[in-house]
């Protein structure tokens, strides 16, 4: 009897596979449900915050979701999270995709799949603008701050500079003033903001010419899913070639912006980018 019960759970292997694996298309549900459950930050702006008016979310994130789902012909169902629960609500499927300014690292990158990135977010050097011509070289061995425990802290140690951190962005930056650094790293935004802040005081400060890191930008999705990941791909170089990125981009960080960033980068396999990937 144990013998046939055994035949018989192995004649239906196969079918229970089956059964799980089409459980698992994650793409096939979407599809299915003809809606896109988008993961997107609940209040960080310029990405996704609540619109002081209408108090619903609006960002460059909330535009690519929308964007995104139009171009799979799906309905969009934003979904706000925090910075510490992106990576969850994915692994947990309780949203499709996660739109959320989301780097490429090899800690994420073990636990969720990228799309193709559609832009390189830098790790940016700023110090007193006298030394903002010197190489990477000249760094190398010198004290630079940043704030503890984010991307910035690794890129100064794999520029082989040592790091000296706090918890905060604006401690970093003050290390930087009071020459208790020679520089200061934290990505393009942050950077030219700062550097609008000091001029304002009457100080000079400018980035570098070279990134002391740099940070594919994608969209996440759950792993296992290469249907969806397809689909998000084609989805994205569709957008680029028809210039909606572009648009989604000058609108919220771009150069008429308080940001004044200037998107250089098409969407590409990531395979094609040469970076060395952060922690």
């Amino acid at each position: 009897m144990k013998l046939k019960n055994l035949s018989l759970v192995l004649l239906l292997s196969p079918l229970a596979l089956t059964i799980l694996a089409a459980k698992a298309d994650m793409m096939s549900d979407i599809q299915a449900r003809g809606q896109l459950n988008c993961g997107v930050y609940s209040d960080v702006p310029p990405f996704s915050s609540p619109d002081p008016q209408t108090r619903q979310l609006a960002g460059m994130d909330v535009d690519l979701c929308t964007a995104l789902a139009k171009q799979m012909g799906l309905k969009l169902n934003l979904m706000p999270t925090s910075v510490e629960a992106r990576i969850p609500v994915l692994t947990t499927g309780r949203v499709d995709v996660l739109i959320a300014n989301l780097a490429y690292t090899k800690t994420r990158a073990s636990q969720i799949q990228f799309s193709d990135p559609y832009y390189v977010a830098q790790e940016n050097l700023v110090v007193k603008a006298p030394n903002a011509a010197e190489p990477k070289s000249f760094f190398k061995g010198k004290r630079i701050s940043a704030t503890k425990g984010t991307t910035s802290e690794q890129s100064i140690y794999l520029a082989g500079a040592k790091a000296i951190t706090f918890q905060d962005t604006a401690s970093a930056y003050l290390a930087l003033q009071q020459n208790k650094s020679v520089g200061f790293v934290t990505n393009t935004m942050t950077a030219i903001k700062m550097i609008e802040l000091a001029k304002n005081g009457g100080v000079d400060l400018a980035m570098t010419s070279f990134p002391m890191a740099l940070e594919p930008i994608g969209i996440g999705m759950k792993q296992g899913e290469p249907a969806l990941l397809a689909k998000v791909n084609a989805s994205l170089k569709t957008m680029d070639d028809e210039g909606t990125i572009d648009k989604i981009w000058d609108k919220w960080i771009g150069p008429n912006t308080a940001y004044k960033m200037v998107r250089q980068d098409k969407v590409q396999p990531l395979s094609a980018l040469k970076f060395e990937p952060l922690q």
